[in-house]
């Protein structure tokens, strides 16, 4: 008989509120015997457009890795925000107070600063900084894309350009002409993601600044299929680049001084919708700090069963 050991295990939705919208993410704790392939394993199994996998916390460092169904991830703003959440829930990371606390992530590509608190409501809410991306056009065939996406190029916005986003990940900044032009949106995403590979690019992030809700600025679908998901409920790192798009083509007016916050609203095409928060601290006009975030919530959590070492191929290093 085989023995099996368990690791805890939760799923928590980030950019919401409300179980079962905004975009899953899993928390895979004590992960630190699993090997490279048994996490990709692992992650597909799950089959969430992210898991985290934490080998061990020190005091207000967490060491991780965070993949997807189909490759390991740089960094991931959702599964930022599931797992500081979850830290929290469990005690791990202090937060003791309403006041901002500091944590940091030690990836594999470096380490990234993490500020939470618990808001008015009790909830966690959840910052993480960002690299600013730099930007190039976008030299690329538009026709074939507005037929990928099943569009018209009259679809694509007449006063702001197409440009490349390059930071933890590269995005195309695609912004479209409104609303309607949103909601015709039917991607090919076999042919997108082959598009994706031959382009360099990692998601297409069609947005309007045409919205829904009042409060927003900014109306996203961000899709991914060369990296494992077709089309991302709520992507921290997506909007942070499109904040920062916006920040240069003068589309946001500050909140304070030096302080400029870009709400975003996605997901809504796909019945998980979220919202995402953007912050731009700037000096001399440039930017200084990008943060991203919001807040999520737990659906699921339980253990995760494995084979022991001496059991079969999925425990060994």
């Amino acid at each position: 008989m085989t023995d099996i050991a368990d690791l805890p295990f939760a799923m928590y939705d980030a950019f919401t509120d409300v179980p079962y919208s905004g975009s899953q993410a899993a928390i895979v704790l004590n992960a630190g015997q699993l090997s490279t392939e048994n996490r990709m394993r692992i992650a597909r199994q799950i089959g969430v457009p992210a898991t985290s996998f934490v080998d061990r916390i020190e005091g207000t460092t967490v060491s991780l890795q965070f993949f997807s169904t189909v490759m390991e991830l740089p960094m991931c703003g959702h599964g930022t925000l599931c797992l500081i959440t979850r830290l929290v829930d469990l005690d791990l990371l202090p937060c003791d107070s309403d006041d901002w606390h500091n944590a940091t992530l030690d990836l594999p590509k470096g380490k990234a600063t993490v500020k939470y608190r618990r808001n008015t409501n009790g909830r966690i809410e959840v910052m993480l900084d960002v690299a600013t991306a730099t930007f190039a056009p976008a030299a690329l065939d538009m026709d074939r894309l507005a037929t990928l996406l099943g569009i018209t190029p009259d679809d694509y916005s007449s006063s702001l350009p197409a440009e490349v986003a390059s930071a933890d990940f590269i995005h195309l900044c695609l912004p479209l002409r409104d609303l309607d032009a949103m909601n015709r949106l039917q991607p090919d995403f076999a042919g997108l993601a082959a598009f994706c590979i031959e382009n360099g690019l990692e998601t297409v992030a069609a947005f309007s600044t045409d919205v829904i809700a009042v409060d927003r600025h900014l109306h996203v679908r961000d899709f991914c299929p060369a990296v494992g998901v077709s089309e991302s409920a709520a992507a921290g790192t997506t909007n942070a680049a499109l904040a920062a798009y916006l920040f240069r083509n003068n589309l946001v007016k500050p909140e304070g001084a030096d302080l400029f916050e870009i709400r975003a609203e996605q997901g809504l095409k796909l019945g998980r919708p979220s919202q995402i928060t953007s912050r731009i601290m700037v000096s001399d006009g440039d930017i200084t700090r990008l943060q991203v975030g919001g807040i999520a919530t737990r659906v699921i959590e339980g253990k995760l069963s494995l084979p022991s070492p001496d059991s079969g191929p999925l425990s060994q290093q």
